[in-house]
C-alpha cells in the first residue's frame, strides 16, 4: 500500500506540488495522469524518494520514505521516464548490477536475473549491448532493472514513450501481467492505454488532485449529454428538420456521405432524455430509413479533458476574484491611508495655529505688562 498524505513540494516561490494527498491499496493498477507540468513526474519521484517532498508524508507498505528510506526503497521497483540505462552494458550486465545495488542475495542472484528477462521478453538479447537495441527492447531491459529483486510495488513513468504501435501492446501485456503479481502506478499520455489497464485514475492537474476513481465512472461523471450516431437513408432530407418533430434535440449535425448512400448524423440530447424511442417512432414516418444508430461512446480521453479544462476555468476564475479582491483591499487601503494623511494634516494645521495663537497671546500678554511697568515708573 502506498499512501500519500498531505503532500507538497515547492520550488522557491513556484509549488509544483500542492496538497496532494491520495492511497493506492495492494494489487491495484492505477493510472496517475495530468497534463504536462502538471506535478506527475513530481510526485512519483517523491514516492520513490528520489526527491523530498517541502511538507507531508509517504508511505510505502507501512514505511516513511524519509524515515526508514532503505526499507521503504526495498518495496519499490521505479521504471523512470527517458530510459537511463548503461549503454556499455550487456542487458544481463545491466540487470545484475541493479540486483546488486538492491542487495539481491548472490546465491540468488542469477536465478533472479535470468528469470526477469524472461519475464520481460529479452533473454534472447541477454549478452548484447544496451546500445545496439531498438527502443522497444531498451524499455523491457529498463522495466527488468525495475523488476529485479521482487519489489512489491512498480512505478512506470512514461513506460511506452516513442514507442511503435506493436511495442506498445507488447509493453501494455507485459504492464497487464505485472498487475496479478504487483502494486502497480503507470503514468501516461496515452489514455486509451490507462483504460485498457487500469482499475482506478488518479487526475492532477496544476499540482492538485482533482479527481480519483475508475475509468467508467469518471466516463459516466462527466457525460452532460446523450449523444447517439445516427447512419439512415433520407432522400427528402427530411433529418433536416428533425428538430421540429422531436423539440428535446439539442444538436443535429450532420457527419458525413457514406459511399452505399447513407448519410451519417450526430444527435444530442440532455442526459436525462433517451432519444432511441422517439427516432424509432419518428423516422419512418419521414421516410427515412435507420441503417445503424448506437450511442456515442464517452472515452477516458473525453473525461480527462472536460475535468481538466472545468478545473482550469474554475481556479482562474478564482484567481481573477482574489485578484480583484486584493485590488479592492488595496484600494482600500489606499484610502484609508490618505484619508489617515489628510487627518494628520489637518491636526498639524489645528495644531500650528493653536501654537500662533498662543504665541500671540504671550506676545500681548508681555506687551501689557511691559506698559504697566512704564506707567509705574512715570
Amino acid at each position: 500500500m502506498i499512501e500519500v498524505k498531505n503532500v507538497t513540494k515547492k520550488y522557491g516561490n513556484f509549488i509544483a506540488v500542492d496538497n496532494v494527498s491520495f492511497t493506492v491499496n495492494d494489487g491495484e493498477v492505477v493510472g496517475f495522469l495530468g497534463p504536462n507540468g502538471a506535478g506527475k513526474s513530481t510526485t512519483m519521484n517523491m514516492i520513490t524518494g528520489f526527491i523530498e517532498p517541502t511538507e507531508g508524508t509517504i508511505e510505502v507498505n507501512g514505511y516513511d520514505i524519509l524515515k526508514q528510506p532503505l526499507k521503504a526503497k526495498k518495496k519499490i521497483g521505479y521504471m523512470p521516464e527517458g530510459v537511463p540505462l548503461y549503454n556499455e552494458l550487456t542487458v544481463k550486465e545491466f540487470v545484475t548490477f541493479m540486483a546488486e545495488l538492491k542487495r539481491v542475495p548472490r546465491k540468488e542472484r542469477k536465478e533472479k536475473v535470468a528469470k526477469v528477462l524472461y519475464e520481460v521478453g529479452i533473454e534472447d538479447v541477454a549478452n548484447k549491448l544496451i546500445r545496439n537495441l531498438s527502443r522497444g527492447y531498451k524499455q523491457r531491459v529498463s522495466m527488468a532493472g525495475a523488476l529485479i529483486g521482487d519489489p512489491e510495488v512498480i512505478i512506470l513513468d512514461e513506460p511506452t514513450v516513442g514507442l511503435d504501435p506493436k511495442q506498445i501492446t507488447e509493453i501494455r501485456q507485459l504492464i497487464k501481467k505485472l498487475g496479478k503479481k504487483h502494486t502497480v502506478i503507470l503514468s501516461s499520455h496515452i489514455l486509451s492505454e490507462i483504460s485498457q489497464i487500469c482499475e482506478k485514475v488518479i487526475i492532477i492537474n496544476k499540482g492538485k488532485i482533482i479527481a480519483v476513481d475508475t475509468p467508467a465512472n469518471l466516463e459516466k461523471k462527466t457525460e452532460s449529454k446523450n449523444v447517439i450516431l445516427l447512419t439512415v437513408e433520407d432522400n427528402k432530407n427530411n433529418m433536416e428538420k428533425l428538430n421540429k418533430d422531436i423539440p428535446e434535440i439539442l444538436e443535429n449535425k450532420f457527419i458525413k456521405n457514406n459511399d452505399d448512400g447513407t448519410k451519417q448524423y450526430m444527435i444530442s440530447s440532455n442526459i436525462e432524455f433517451d432519444l432511441r424511442k422517439k427516432l424509432f417512432e419518428i423516422l419512418p414516418k419521414k421516410d427515412i430509413t435507420i441503417f445503424e444508430l448506437k450511442n456515442a461512446e464517452k472515452s477516458l480521453e473525453d473525461a480527462f479533458i472536460t475535468l481538466i479544462d472545468t478545473n482550469t476555468r474554475e481556479r482562474e476564475k478564482e484567481k481573477e476574484e482574489e485578484n480583484k479582491k486584493t485590488k479592492e483591499t488595496g484600494k482600500e487601503d489606499k484610502n484609508k491611508t490618505e484619508k489617515t494623511i489628510k487627518n494628520e494634516e489637518k491636526k498639524k494645521d489645528k495644531q500650528k495655529k493653536k501654537e500662533t495663537t498662543d504665541k500671540e497671546k504671550v506676545g500681548k500678554k508681555i506687551k501689557e505688562e511691559t506698559k504697566k511697568q512704564e506707567g509705574g515708573k512715570k
